[in-house]
């Protein structure tokens, strides 16, 4: 028997409501009959271009219409998505595709100048597809035209544990690792987070998330299950997005607390229509509660809902609904991630792995049909991570009586700024490269705007000046812009433990 397939809704789309609206982008309109038709003749041209089962597809570009057409054209024709994450430097981009050989990458056109350089650095590379615009580049294949010279073919059926989603995270050896989602984890994260609490059913949800993320391009699936229109942003403006909310009726909208304070802190915030929206999903970073009973008040039409998980869970591991938002014990429930979704269990362990009793704080552990296939060519750390059925998050938390799960700290070496995931490992590989740095570390700084800072603190070697814009400049060579350290510290040495390890918690305490 199939089992879920994320291609299922667009047959059912298009069968049942063909002049419904699929997809809207600037002036661009597309119903499901015609995106579907699209979404059908693109798969032929990637199949053309030797894309079969399991064979990854990139896509490096700002969220679009052409975005979602290359997550479902993909699909049907049996690949995996592996979108790019665009504040990437190039050589992690290219460490992506060499190591989950991809061969067919699409650009557009704010990307399209970087392929030369990603071709070099990427030889696997073979087929570039230019999604701008413009006249397709030289050496590039225009995304119309495929589109034009293809016939549509059938779905490739892929479904179940077949793979879907080939996604690159932050990793704790500096490198990127690649989580392997299936069909039936995202199906059922998107299928089950709509069960769990009321959301904007079939009317219009905007995408203001980066596609390149699971909190993105997993809502992508959560729309088009419930058949909502998806209005798409290229990137998020927070005048724009009020305008759109109020053009569009928009009903569902995920944001991360950062953008929510954009919104709220817009001059535009007051004299637009936002009574349209019935939900409104945020995580991916703590919120500050002074800031959502601000949103909540200013927005009173919207449900609430905060969601926690991680990109290894298709994410979302735990909810707290709008209801929960509300009446007595409020003040409680608002300090946690909620309770687990219907399809995951969740349990805290200790050191040993085994149950602590409630209210004790250990390792974060979840099992389901959301969780992940493994760690691409990461046999070590998939076993580390998947064992007895169950997925150890690497997060610390407790469950209360009443089961609600508060998240008391992340993995301790990552750090969440504006949504983002650092890993301080990766940063701390940039500084060590960088002349009159003697020893260094990296941790979480508070931010009033992003939630969290990446913060180095130095050890200069003797003599040397270490510039906040030199240690910037000098990490944004090799790796993204938002991982360099937007503070530091130097100081004459680092609390070490006696086995040489440098005292982490140390640091933090004393940047809280």
């Amino acid at each position: 028997m199939a089992g879920l397939s994320l291609t299922q809704p667009l047959e059912k789309a298009r069968d049942e409501r063909p002049e419904g609206l699929f997809t809207v982008f600037g002036d661009r309109r597309r119903t499901n009959a015609q995106a579907v038709d699209r979404i059908a003749r693109l798969a032929g041209a990637l199949e053309g271009r030797g894309v079969g089962p399991g064979d990854r597809v990139a896509m490096l570009a700002a969220n679009s219409d052409r975005f979602v057409e290359y997550v479902f054209a993909t699909l049907w024709a049996g690949g995996v998505i592996n979108p790019v994450n665009a504040r990437w430097s190039a050589q992690e981009m290219a460490f992506s595709f060499t190591d989950s050989d991809t061969r067919v990458l699409i650009v557009d056109d704010a990307f399209a100048p970087m392929v030369a350089e990603l071709r070099g650095l990427a030889p696997n590379l073979t087929h570039v597809i230019h999604a701008g615009d413009g006249a397709a580049p030289e050496g590039m294949e225009g995304w119309e035209a495929l589109i034009a010279a293809h016939d549509p073919v059938a779905d490739a059926g892929r479904s179940g544990d077949d793979m879907a989603a080939l996604l690159y995270t932050g990793g704790t050896t500096g490198r990127p690792k690649g989580v392997m989602l299936s069909h039936a984890a995202i199906a059922t994260c998107a299928l089950s987070l709509t069960a769990a609490a009321p959301n904007g059913g079939d009317a219009p949800g905007l995408h203001v998330a980066p596609f390149f993320h699971i909190g993105g391009v997993g809502v992508i699936f959560q729309f088009a299950f419930r058949r909502a229109p998806q209005v798409i942003m290229p990137a998020f403006d927070p005048g724009e997005a009020l305008r759109l909310i109020e053009a569009e009726r928009i009903g569902d909208i995920f944001v991360v607390p950062t953008m929510l304070r954009w919104l709220l802190d817009h001059p535009d915030m007051a004299r637009r229509d936002l009574s349209s929206l019935v939900s409104i999903r945020y995580g991916a970073a703590p919120i500050d509660t002074a800031l959502l009973a601000r949103a909540m008040k200013a927005i009173p039409t919207a449900g609430f809902m905060q969601v926690y998980g991680q990109t290894e869970f298709a994410p979302v591991v735990t909810c707290l609904p709008p209801d929960d938002h509300f009446g007595p014990g409020a003040e409680s429930r608002l300090t946690s991630a909620g309770r687990p979704l219907p399809t995951a269990t969740v349990r805290i362990v200790d050191e040993d792995r085994q149950p602590v009793p409630v209210g004790t704080v250990g390792e974060i552990a979840v099992k389901g049909p959301q969780q992940m296939l493994g760690y691409w060519n990461r046999p070590e750390e998939t076993a580390k991570a998947l064992s007895g059925g169950w997925l150890f998050t690497g997060d610390a938390g407790f469950m209360d009586a009443a089961g609600y799960l508060h998240v008391v700290d992340r993995v301790k070496d990552m750090i969440v700024t504006g949504g983002e995931n650092v890993y301080s490992a990766e940063v701390e590989n940039a500084l060590s490269t960088m002349p009159g740095i003697a020893a260094c570390a990296v941790v979480a700084a508070p931010d009033e705007v992003y939630g969290e800072r990446v913060h180095a603190v130095i050890v200069p070697a003797p003599g040397a000046q270490i510039a906040l814009d030199a240690v910037r400049d000098h990490c944004k060579a090799s790796i993204a812009g938002y991982k360099a350290p937007r503070s530091i510290s130097v100081v004459t040495e680092l609390p070490l433990s006696p086995a040489g390890k440098v005292l982490k918690h140390v640091l933090r305490a004393e940047l809280s």
